[in-house]
């Protein structure tokens, strides 16, 4: 889920490829292992950092390993069982991976710094929140990215749109007048339940619920579907293919094709949409998902990163330094400024202010979420019956119906194991 999300982000073009360590250490020092995924930073910034932080903590020598996202689950979890020789002092996990690897008390307890020391109530909140488990923070947030509008400026100007929509319904509006003359409004796929989730979260609905620490779906709350009915009036200002998801086919080369005035995506697609056209290289501009009111973006879907400690780390204190580090505001808002994200906190929002569709990017982030906080969360995208449901209701099944459904599916599969 995460690597979708963030694939079309990264924008370095030296970007670490080896999985040996980088280090400008010498002996005498303690060696501290840190994980991180390939892509999530340039080979340049993490040598900058490491010898900044070198230069800072004269004891410790950094060993950064770059991993790869695909079986990065099973070493993960072999590491924190205590099974990887050499195993990593701090780890990089996708934002809703932590429920995962929190199971079996395999994690650090990091509230107390958190509260402390690093500020955690201006986290990100679709970083910080999946990060916990029962009021404890286990997952530093260290950078996201979250879908924004990409749209053609030059067809809103001649739709006579002055400025982008700021609410729902001055969005409906806009795309209503953007869908016409061969031109979709809006090409938006049946299946994209991402860009759902935050219309669900808008109107106060979840897609599951806790209750008595079990889990339950939610899509068929009064506020679930008020969102649904938003979603299918804003797909229907386009001709996205009611069955598939933004991938199939890439919604990247359906905007590229010049007949499309919006898509809901990640800004980096912008890149993709004019390596296939290069002709729409200063008519792309960005905005956020709109909300309801116009005092604030709409929900978004947050994806991003989490620094971990394993609880067998042979240092402590050694591992939290160099996470305070690296999700410090010195570090995260370089490394945010590096490879267009968002930073942890949204009190360092004007850090990428500078560049459009990452600031459109953080103002969504300042409301954004995640998937729910559970291991089994996984085996509900497996067979994702919210994809199901929506190709149903798109069709013109009855909402309700297809809800309750598709809700009791998603209960099914969040049962806890017995395994």
């Amino acid at each position: 889920m995460r690597r979708r999300l963030l694939a079309l982000v990264c924008v370095s073009t030296a970007l670490v490829s080896a999985c040996g360590p980088l280090s400008g250490g010498t002996g005498g020092r303690q060696t501290v292992t840190v994980w991180l995924m390939k892509d999530s930073a340039s080979q340049d910034f993490l040598h900058r950092f490491t010898e900044d932080f070198e230069h800072t903590h004269k004891d410790l020598r950094l060993d950064i390993r770059i991993q790869e996202w695909t079986g990065i689950g099973p070493k993960v979890q072999e590491a924190l069982s205590g099974g990887a020789k050499d195993g990593p002092d701090v780890i990089e996990v996708g934002n809703t991976q932590v429920a995962q690897y929190v199971e079996g008390g395999r994690l650090t307890n990091l509230t107390l710094e958190s509260m402390r020391d690093w500020g955690m109530q201006d986290w990100v909140p679709g970083l910080a929140e999946p990060g916990q488990d029962n009021s404890a923070q286990y997952g530093i947030p260290w950078y996201a990215a979250n879908r924004v509008v990409v749209y053609r400026k030059d067809l809103f100007e001649e739709a006579g749109i002055d400025s982008p929509p700021r609410t729902r319904d001055e969005w409906l509006s806009a795309t209503e007048k953007l869908d016409k003359g061969g031109n979709q409004g809006i090409y938006l796929a049946g299946q994209d339940w991402y860009t759902l989730s935050g219309f669900i979260w808008d109107e106060g609905g979840e897609l599951a619920k806790e209750n008595a620490n079990l889990w339950q779906g939610a899509l068929d709350s009064r506020a679930a579907l008020r969102g649904m009915d938003f979603y299918r009036r804003l797909q229907a200002l386009g001709e996205g293919p009611v069955g598939a998801d933004e991938e199939h086919p890439p919604q990247a080369g359906v905007f590229a094709k010049g007949k499309v005035a919006q898509i809901v995506a990640v800004p980096g697609v912008a890149q993709a949409i004019v390596q296939k056209n290069p002709a729409l290289k200063d008519k792309l501009g960005f905005f956020p998902v709109p909300g309801k009111s116009a005092d604030r973006p709409g929900s978004v879907f947050t994806g991003g990163s989490d620094l971990i400690v394993p609880r067998n780390t042979g240092d402590r204190d050694a591992a939290v330094a160099v996470v305070a580090a690296l999700t410090g505001a010195k570090w995260d808002t370089e490394l945010a400024r590096t490879m267009n994200y968002v930073p942890n906190k949204t009190t360092l929002a004007s850090a990428v202010a500078g560049e459009p569709g990452v600031a459109a990017m953080a103002a969504g982030a300042a409301h954004g979420r995640a998937t729910p906080s559970t291991a089994q969360w996984a085996a509900v995208e497996a067979d994702n019956p919210i994809k199901q449901y929506m190709t149903k209701v798109l069709k013109g099944a009855d909402p309700k119906t297809e809800a309750r459904r598709a809700s009791q599916r998603i209960t099914e599969q969040l049962k806890p194991s017995l395994g």
